[in-house]
C-alpha cells in the first residue's frame, strides 16, 4: 500500500529534478549569452571610439582653419569700412569675447568705434514698458511721429537711434541737441550703461544678441524688444548688422536672430548674423555692414532662417548713400 511517506518523497524527487534541469539550463544558456553581451559591449565601444577619434579629427580641422582665417581676417577686411563710425549695442546675455572679437576685426577693417550702449535688464522688463514710453515720450522732439502701432521698444529705438546715429555724413561724430539729455535720462533710469563717446553719433550700428535665448514667460516679447532696436537703428542709420552666436539650430521664441528673420518687415532691412562666435563670421559682420551701405540687406549664418553662410561677392564696392540698409 502506498503510504504518505512515499507520495511526499515522489514530490520531492519531482522538485528537485525540476531545480536541478533548471541548474543545468542556465549554465548551458548562460555561456552564449554572456559572450553574445560581451562581443556587442566591444563593438559598441569600437564604435564609440571611432567617433570619438571622428569628433577629435573634425575639431581639430576647425580649430586649424579657425587659426588660419583669424590669421588672414586683417588681410581680408582691410579697407571694407574706411571712414564709416559703427556704434556697438550690448544686450543682457550677449557674450563679452564675442563682441571683444568683433569690435577687434571692425577696427581692422578701417572703422572707427563710437563707443558701446549696453542694455539692461530693466530695459526690456515688459512690466516697465509704460515707464519706458513715458520716458520717450518726455524726451522726444515735437516732430518726432510714432506709428500708431509702435511698442515701448519701437519708440524708445527711433528716439536713442536720432540720438547715436546718422545717415548725414557731415554730422557723424557730432551729438545733436538733445543728445546728452536722452543719454543721461536713460542711464540714470538703469535703463543703459555707456561706454565710449557713444554720443558721437555713428553710420552703422551693430547689435549684439544674447549667447542664449531668452526663457521664461516674457521671452517672446523680450526677443522683439532686441528686434524693434535693431531697426529703430537700421531706419536712423545707415544699417544695422544683429550679430550672435552660437546659432539656434532650432525656432525658439526667445531668440531676437530668430524672430528678426520671421518678422517679414524687419528682415527686409536689418542684416542678421548667428555665426558671431567663429572668425568667419566675424568677417561676415564687416560684409554685411558693407551690403548695409550698398541698401541690402541679407540673413547669414548656419542657423535657423540663415540664407547663406555669408553675402555674396561683388565685384563694386559699395559706397555710403542717404537711405538705410533697408
Amino acid at each position: 500500500m502506498i503510504d504518505f511517506r512515499y507520495h511526499l518523497v515522489s514530490i520531492v524527487a519531482v522538485f528537485l529534478a525540476l531545480a536541478v534541469g533548471i541548474v543545468l539550463g542556465t549554465t548551458l544558456l548562460q555561456e552564449p549569452a554572456v559572450k553574445s553581451a560581451q562581443e556587442m559591449t566591444a563593438a559598441l565601444t569600437k564604435t564609440k571610439e571611432e567617433l570619438r577619434g571622428q569628433i577629435d579629427t573634425l575639431q581639430g580641422r576647425e580649430a586649424a582653419n579657425d587659426a588660419l582665417l583669424t590669421s588672414m581676417t586683417p588681410d581680408i577686411v582691410a579697407g571694407d569700412l574706411a571712414g564709416q563710425s559703427v556704434l556697438l549695442i550690448e544686450t543682457p546675455g550677449s557674450s563679452t569675447t564675442i563682441r571683444e572679437a568683433a569690435q577687434q576685426v571692425l577696427g581692422e577693417a578701417g572703422a572707427e568705434i563710437s563707443g558701446r550702449v549696453t542694455l539692461t535688464e530693466k530695459f526690456l522688463d515688459p512690466k516697465g514698458a509704460g515707464v519706458l514710453d513715458g520716458l520717450v515720450n518726455q524726451l522726444k522732439p515735437a516732430n518726432m511721429v510714432f506709428a500708431e502701432t509702435a511698442t515701448a521698444w519701437d519708440r524708445a529705438a527711433t528716439l536713442l537711434s536720432a540720438a547715436l546715429v546718422t545717415t548725414d555724413s557731415s554730422q557723424v561724430g557730432t551729438p545733436n541737441a538733445a543728445t546728452t539729455e536722452v543719454l543721461s535720462a536713460f542711464e540714470t533710469g538703469g535703463l543703459l550703461t555707456l561706454d565710449g563717446d557713444p554720443g558721437k553719433r555713428a553710420t552703422l550700428t551693430v547689435v549684439l544678441a544674447p549667447e542664449k535665448p531668452y526663457e521664461g514667460e516674457n521671452a517672446e516679447t523680450q526677443a522683439g524688444a532686441i528686434a524693434s532696436m535693431a531697426d529703430g537703428f537700421d531706419v536712423g542709420g545707415n544699417g544695422t548688422v544683429l550679430a550672435g552666436g552660437p546659432a539656434a539650430l532650432t525656432a525658439v521664441p526667445g531668440d531676437p536672430i530668430g524672430h528678426t528673420r520671421d518678422d517679414s518687415d524687419i528682415a527686409k532691412r536689418v542684416t542678421t548674423v548667428d555665426s558671431a562666435d567663429m572668425p568667419m563670421g566675424r568677417v561676415v559682420i564687416v560684409q554685411s555692414l558693407q551690403e548695409q551701405l550698398a541698401g541690402r540687406s541679407g540673413h547669414y549664418g548656419v542657423g535657423i532662417g540663415a540664407s547663406s553662410p555669408m553675402p555674396a561677392v561683388t565685384s563694386a564696392t559699395p559706397t555710403p548713400t542717404s537711405e538705410s540698409g533697408s
